[in-house]
Protein backbone atom coordinates (compact mmCIF):
# COMPACT_ATOMS: atom_id res chain seq x y z
CA UNK A 1 0.00 0.00 0.00
CA UNK A 2 2.81 2.13 0.98
CA UNK A 3 4.61 1.45 -2.09
CA UNK A 4 1.93 2.03 -4.13
CA UNK A 5 0.92 5.81 -2.40
CA UNK A 6 5.09 6.56 -3.37
CA UNK A 7 4.62 5.80 -6.82
CA UNK A 8 1.48 7.68 -7.06
CA UNK A 9 3.39 10.95 -5.55
CA UNK A 10 6.39 10.26 -7.55
CA UNK A 11 3.96 10.72 -10.68
CA UNK A 12 2.31 13.20 -9.51
CA UNK A 13 6.46 15.08 -9.22
CA UNK A 14 7.22 14.12 -12.99
CA UNK A 15 4.17 15.88 -13.73
CA UNK A 16 5.13 18.62 -11.94
CA UNK A 17 8.40 18.78 -12.62
CA UNK A 18 7.86 18.34 -16.55
CA UNK A 19 5.19 21.38 -16.33
CA UNK A 20 7.42 23.94 -14.72
CA UNK A 21 10.38 22.62 -17.15
CA UNK A 22 7.55 23.74 -20.38
CA UNK A 23 6.74 26.79 -18.59
CA UNK A 24 10.26 27.76 -17.83
CA UNK A 25 11.61 26.84 -21.34
CA UNK A 26 8.77 29.03 -22.97
CA UNK A 27 9.98 31.81 -20.77
CA UNK A 28 12.54 32.13 -23.48
CA UNK A 29 9.86 32.90 -25.96
CA UNK A 30 7.86 35.22 -23.69
CA UNK A 31 10.16 37.20 -22.52
CA UNK A 32 11.07 40.65 -24.53
CA UNK A 33 14.01 40.49 -26.86
CA UNK A 34 15.67 38.21 -28.56
CA UNK A 35 14.86 34.80 -28.21
CA UNK A 36 18.73 33.13 -28.74
CA UNK A 37 19.89 36.20 -26.29
CA UNK A 38 16.99 35.09 -23.66
CA UNK A 39 18.17 31.56 -23.89
CA UNK A 40 21.92 32.46 -24.00
CA UNK A 41 21.89 35.85 -21.89
CA UNK A 42 25.01 36.70 -24.29
CA UNK A 43 23.93 39.66 -26.20
CA UNK A 44 26.88 40.73 -28.05
CA UNK A 45 27.98 37.93 -30.44
CA UNK A 46 29.39 38.39 -33.71
CA UNK A 47 27.62 36.14 -36.40
CA UNK A 48 29.59 32.98 -36.57
CA UNK A 49 28.99 32.68 -32.91
CA UNK A 50 25.11 33.57 -33.41
CA UNK A 51 25.36 30.21 -35.99
CA UNK A 52 26.80 28.14 -33.79
CA UNK A 53 24.84 29.12 -30.51
CA UNK A 54 21.70 28.72 -33.09
CA UNK A 55 22.90 25.33 -33.58
CA UNK A 56 23.83 24.33 -30.29
CA UNK A 57 19.85 25.84 -29.04
CA UNK A 58 18.37 23.69 -31.99
CA UNK A 59 16.50 27.16 -32.89
CA UNK A 60 16.43 25.63 -36.52
CA UNK A 61 14.19 22.98 -35.64
CA UNK A 62 11.07 22.47 -34.23
CA UNK A 63 10.13 23.39 -30.44
CA UNK A 64 10.16 19.65 -29.31
CA UNK A 65 13.66 19.75 -30.51
CA UNK A 66 14.47 22.56 -28.76
CA UNK A 67 12.64 21.43 -25.12
CA UNK A 68 14.62 18.56 -25.27
CA UNK A 69 18.11 20.08 -25.52
CA UNK A 70 16.95 22.82 -23.12
CA UNK A 71 16.61 19.71 -20.43
CA UNK A 72 20.06 18.07 -21.65
CA UNK A 73 21.37 21.74 -21.10
CA UNK A 74 19.39 21.70 -17.27
CA UNK A 75 21.03 18.69 -16.32
CA UNK A 76 24.37 19.70 -17.66
CA UNK A 77 24.60 22.62 -15.34
CA UNK A 78 24.63 24.69 -18.61
CA UNK A 79 21.77 27.67 -17.47
CA UNK A 80 22.86 30.60 -19.44
CA UNK A 81 24.91 33.71 -18.67
CA UNK A 82 23.41 36.31 -16.78
CA UNK A 83 23.21 39.53 -18.55
CA UNK A 84 24.05 41.57 -15.11
CA UNK A 85 27.62 39.73 -13.86
CA UNK A 86 28.00 37.93 -16.97
CA UNK A 87 28.31 34.73 -15.23
CA UNK A 88 26.86 31.26 -15.22
CA UNK A 89 23.22 31.35 -13.67
CA UNK A 90 23.65 28.04 -12.47
CA UNK A 91 26.74 28.98 -10.73
CA UNK A 92 25.07 32.40 -8.94
CA UNK A 93 22.54 29.69 -7.96
CA UNK A 94 24.92 27.09 -6.65
CA UNK A 95 26.35 30.04 -4.62
CA UNK A 96 23.40 31.83 -3.42
CA UNK A 97 21.22 29.00 -2.88
CA UNK A 98 22.73 27.99 0.64
CA UNK A 99 21.94 31.57 1.92
CA UNK A 100 18.52 31.41 1.69
CA UNK A 101 17.97 27.35 3.02
CA UNK A 102 20.27 28.70 5.74
CA UNK A 103 17.85 31.57 6.85
CA UNK A 104 14.97 29.68 5.87
CA UNK A 105 16.19 26.38 8.30
CA UNK A 106 16.94 28.50 11.22
CA UNK A 107 13.87 30.29 10.64
CA UNK A 108 12.18 27.02 10.98
CA UNK A 109 13.81 25.74 14.18
CA UNK A 110 12.22 29.31 15.84
CA UNK A 111 9.06 28.52 14.39
CA UNK A 112 9.19 25.64 15.84
CA UNK A 113 10.66 25.28 19.10
CA UNK A 114 8.03 28.30 19.95
CA UNK A 115 5.21 27.51 17.99
CA UNK A 116 4.61 23.87 18.66
CA UNK A 117 5.16 24.37 22.71
CA UNK A 118 2.81 27.51 22.51
CA UNK A 119 0.25 25.73 20.70
CA UNK A 120 0.01 23.18 23.09
CA UNK A 121 -0.26 25.33 26.11
CA UNK A 122 -2.77 27.25 24.63
CA UNK A 123 -5.28 23.83 24.15
CA UNK A 124 -4.26 22.81 27.54
CA UNK A 125 -4.95 25.95 29.31
CA UNK A 126 -8.17 26.73 27.18
CA UNK A 127 -10.62 29.05 28.34
CA UNK A 128 -7.89 30.85 30.73
CA UNK A 129 -5.99 34.36 30.40
CA UNK A 130 -2.47 31.97 28.72
CA UNK A 131 -4.68 31.19 26.14
CA UNK A 132 -5.99 33.82 25.57
CA UNK A 133 -2.69 35.65 25.58
CA UNK A 134 -0.83 33.00 23.35
CA UNK A 135 -4.07 33.55 20.71
CA UNK A 136 -4.03 37.52 21.13
CA UNK A 137 -0.12 37.43 20.39
CA UNK A 138 -0.35 34.56 17.51
CA UNK A 139 -3.42 37.25 16.21
CA UNK A 140 -0.88 40.50 15.89
CA UNK A 141 1.81 38.65 14.49
CA UNK A 142 -0.31 37.00 11.27
CA UNK A 143 -1.27 40.69 11.06
CA UNK A 144 2.02 41.86 11.21
CA UNK A 145 3.12 42.83 7.50
CA UNK A 146 6.75 41.26 7.42
CA UNK A 147 8.28 44.22 5.53
CA UNK A 148 6.93 46.61 8.19
CA UNK A 149 8.26 44.39 11.16
CA UNK A 150 11.86 44.07 9.87
CA UNK A 151 12.04 47.92 9.07
CA UNK A 152 10.42 48.55 12.70
CA UNK A 153 13.35 45.98 14.30
CA UNK A 154 15.68 47.68 12.28
CA UNK A 155 14.81 50.84 13.73
CA UNK A 156 14.46 49.93 17.15
CA UNK A 157 17.47 47.48 17.86
CA UNK A 158 19.90 48.37 15.03
CA UNK A 159 19.74 52.06 14.66
CA UNK A 160 18.35 53.14 18.00
CA UNK A 161 19.90 50.69 20.38
CA UNK A 162 22.61 49.17 18.30
CA UNK A 163 22.62 45.83 19.27
CA UNK A 164 21.95 44.37 16.03
CA UNK A 165 23.40 44.83 12.25
CA UNK A 166 21.27 45.71 9.70
CA UNK A 167 22.60 43.90 6.50
CA UNK A 168 24.89 41.36 5.06
CA UNK A 169 25.88 37.68 7.06
CA UNK A 170 29.26 38.83 8.18
CA UNK A 171 30.89 42.34 9.39
CA UNK A 172 34.27 42.47 6.74
CA UNK A 173 36.55 42.36 9.18
CA UNK A 174 36.32 38.65 9.26
CA UNK A 175 37.35 36.70 5.97
CA UNK A 176 35.72 32.83 6.01
CA UNK A 177 36.80 30.63 3.21
CA UNK A 178 33.44 29.69 1.33
CA UNK A 179 33.83 25.91 1.63
CA UNK A 180 29.95 24.81 1.60
CA UNK A 181 28.44 28.72 1.37
CA UNK A 182 26.57 27.73 4.83
CA UNK A 183 28.08 30.64 6.97
CA UNK A 184 28.36 28.46 10.05
CA UNK A 185 29.41 25.87 8.74
CA UNK A 186 32.29 27.57 7.10
CA UNK A 187 33.13 29.01 10.30
CA UNK A 188 33.33 25.73 11.66
CA UNK A 189 35.13 24.42 9.17
CA UNK A 190 37.67 26.74 9.05
CA UNK A 191 37.80 25.79 12.97
CA UNK A 192 36.55 29.47 14.86
CA UNK A 193 39.08 31.66 13.56
CA UNK A 194 39.58 34.85 15.16
CA UNK A 195 38.78 33.09 18.86
CA UNK A 196 35.51 32.48 18.03
CA UNK A 197 34.32 36.16 17.18
CA UNK A 198 33.43 35.30 14.01
CA UNK A 199 30.90 32.82 14.86
CA UNK A 200 29.74 35.17 17.37
CA UNK A 201 28.72 38.22 14.40
CA UNK A 202 27.45 36.20 12.12
CA UNK A 203 25.18 34.66 14.72
CA UNK A 204 24.14 38.67 15.31
CA UNK A 205 23.81 39.08 11.35
CA UNK A 206 21.85 36.05 11.38
CA UNK A 207 19.25 37.06 14.52
CA UNK A 208 17.06 39.69 12.78
CA UNK A 209 16.30 38.09 9.26
CA UNK A 210 15.44 34.68 11.31
CA UNK A 211 13.46 35.95 14.09
CA UNK A 212 11.89 38.31 11.16
CA UNK A 213 11.15 35.23 9.22
CA UNK A 214 9.94 33.09 11.88
CA UNK A 215 7.36 35.17 12.50
CA UNK A 216 4.52 34.20 9.89
CA UNK A 217 4.92 30.04 10.44
CA UNK A 218 5.29 30.56 14.06
CA UNK A 219 2.12 31.85 14.49
CA UNK A 220 0.64 29.36 12.17
CA UNK A 221 2.20 26.25 13.67
CA UNK A 222 0.73 27.86 16.97
CA UNK A 223 -2.88 27.98 15.48
CA UNK A 224 -2.38 24.55 13.95
CA UNK A 225 -1.19 22.77 17.14
CA UNK A 226 -3.69 24.02 19.64
CA UNK A 227 -6.36 23.08 17.33
CA UNK A 228 -4.96 19.31 16.37
CA UNK A 229 -4.50 18.78 20.54
CA UNK A 230 -8.44 20.51 21.56
CA UNK A 231 -9.27 17.82 18.62
CA UNK A 232 -7.38 14.94 20.19
CA UNK A 233 -8.72 15.76 23.79
CA UNK A 234 -12.04 15.73 22.54
CA UNK A 235 -11.51 12.07 21.20
CA UNK A 236 -13.02 8.92 22.49
CA UNK A 237 -9.86 6.70 23.36
CA UNK A 238 -8.63 10.06 25.60
CA UNK A 239 -11.95 10.07 27.39
CA UNK A 240 -11.41 6.18 28.09
CA UNK A 241 -8.00 6.65 29.33
CA UNK A 242 -9.56 9.19 31.68
CA UNK A 243 -11.90 7.07 33.25
CA UNK A 244 -9.35 4.60 33.82
CA UNK A 245 -7.91 6.79 36.12
CA UNK A 246 -4.69 7.80 34.25
CA UNK A 247 -3.27 11.39 35.21
CA UNK A 248 -3.38 14.72 33.18
CA UNK A 249 0.37 13.90 32.40
CA UNK A 250 -0.31 10.64 31.45
CA UNK A 251 -2.83 11.60 28.94
CA UNK A 252 -0.83 14.34 27.58
CA UNK A 253 2.05 12.88 27.33
CA UNK A 254 1.84 8.67 26.15
CA UNK A 255 -1.77 9.66 24.58
CA UNK A 256 -2.92 13.26 23.28
CA UNK A 257 0.88 14.57 21.88
CA UNK A 258 1.54 11.56 19.55
CA UNK A 259 -1.56 11.70 17.90
CA UNK A 260 -1.51 15.73 18.01
CA UNK A 261 1.65 16.30 16.49
CA UNK A 262 1.43 14.05 13.29
CA UNK A 263 -0.70 16.94 11.34
CA UNK A 264 1.72 19.13 12.44
CA UNK A 265 4.47 17.54 10.91
CA UNK A 266 3.04 17.96 7.24
CA UNK A 267 2.18 21.90 8.60
CA UNK A 268 5.97 21.74 9.56
CA UNK A 269 6.92 20.96 6.20
CA UNK A 270 4.54 23.05 3.84
CA UNK A 271 5.46 26.03 6.42
CA UNK A 272 9.58 25.57 5.31
CA UNK A 273 7.73 26.09 1.79
CA UNK A 274 6.79 29.14 2.25
CA UNK A 275 9.31 30.19 4.19
CA UNK A 276 11.55 30.34 0.50
CA UNK A 277 9.06 32.95 -0.62
CA UNK A 278 9.36 34.79 2.08
CA UNK A 279 12.71 35.36 2.27
CA UNK A 280 13.05 37.14 -0.82
CA UNK A 281 11.36 39.63 1.26
CA UNK A 282 13.34 39.23 3.79
CA UNK A 283 16.83 39.28 1.88
CA UNK A 284 15.86 42.34 0.02
CA UNK A 285 15.45 44.75 3.74
CA UNK A 286 18.64 42.98 5.10
CA UNK A 287 20.97 43.37 2.70
CA UNK A 288 21.09 39.32 2.81
CA UNK A 289 23.00 37.55 -0.38
CA UNK A 290 20.81 34.63 -1.06
CA UNK A 291 19.04 33.59 -4.16
CA UNK A 292 15.86 35.72 -3.21
CA UNK A 293 17.69 39.20 -3.20
CA UNK A 294 19.47 37.83 -6.35
CA UNK A 295 16.30 36.60 -8.47
CA UNK A 296 14.37 40.43 -7.07
CA UNK A 297 17.40 42.05 -8.70
CA UNK A 298 17.30 40.23 -11.50
CA UNK A 299 13.85 41.74 -12.15
CA UNK A 300 14.18 44.88 -11.77
CA UNK A 301 17.59 44.25 -14.23
CA UNK A 302 15.74 42.68 -16.76
CA UNK A 303 18.00 39.91 -16.13
CA UNK A 304 15.84 37.09 -18.07
CA UNK A 305 18.50 34.56 -18.03
CA UNK A 306 18.87 34.83 -14.30
CA UNK A 307 15.03 34.90 -13.99
CA UNK A 308 14.73 32.08 -15.92
CA UNK A 309 17.36 30.47 -13.89
CA UNK A 310 16.39 31.48 -10.54
CA UNK A 311 12.78 30.54 -10.28
CA UNK A 312 13.54 26.94 -11.90
CA UNK A 313 15.87 26.71 -8.56
CA UNK A 314 13.23 27.89 -6.45
CA UNK A 315 10.29 25.99 -8.17
CA UNK A 316 12.06 22.87 -7.63
CA UNK A 317 13.03 23.23 -4.59
CA UNK A 318 9.62 23.59 -3.39
CA UNK A 319 7.70 21.38 -5.08
CA UNK A 320 11.00 18.52 -3.53
CA UNK A 321 9.88 19.72 -0.19
CA UNK A 322 6.34 19.27 -0.81
CA UNK A 323 6.71 15.99 -2.03
CA UNK A 324 8.41 14.54 0.74
CA UNK A 325 6.46 15.91 3.55
CA UNK A 326 3.70 14.46 1.96
CA UNK A 327 6.06 10.93 2.03
CA UNK A 328 7.01 11.67 5.76
CA UNK A 329 3.51 12.19 6.92
CA UNK A 330 1.88 9.06 5.24
CA UNK A 331 4.85 7.01 6.54
CA UNK A 332 3.77 8.19 9.51
CA UNK A 333 0.31 8.21 9.90
CA UNK A 334 -1.28 4.85 9.35
CA UNK A 335 -4.97 6.25 8.68
CA UNK A 336 -3.76 9.11 6.04
CA UNK A 337 -2.38 6.01 4.08
CA UNK A 338 -5.60 4.30 4.19
CA UNK A 339 -7.51 7.48 3.14
CA UNK A 340 -4.92 7.48 0.69
CA UNK A 341 -6.36 4.89 -1.34
CA UNK A 342 -9.95 5.32 -0.66
CA UNK A 343 -10.49 3.02 2.69
CA UNK A 344 -11.77 4.03 5.68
Amino acid sequence: MMLEFAIRRISLLIFMLFTLSVFTFSLGYLFPGDVLTNFSGIDTAGFSQSAQLRDKYHLDQGYVHQYFAFLGRILQGDWGRSFASGGQVFDHVVTLAPATFELAVYALLVSVVVGVPAGILAALSQGRWLEKFISGATLIGYSLPIFWLALVLIMVFCLQLGLFPMSGRISLLYEIPSTTHFILLDIMIAGFPYGGQAFTDALHHLALPTLVLATYPTTVLVRFTRDSMLNVLEQNYIKTARAKGLSRSQLIIHHALRNALLPVIKQIGLQFSALITLAMITEVIFSWPGIGRWLIDSIYQRDFPAIQGGLLAISVFIIFATIFTELLYTLLDPISRNQAHGKL
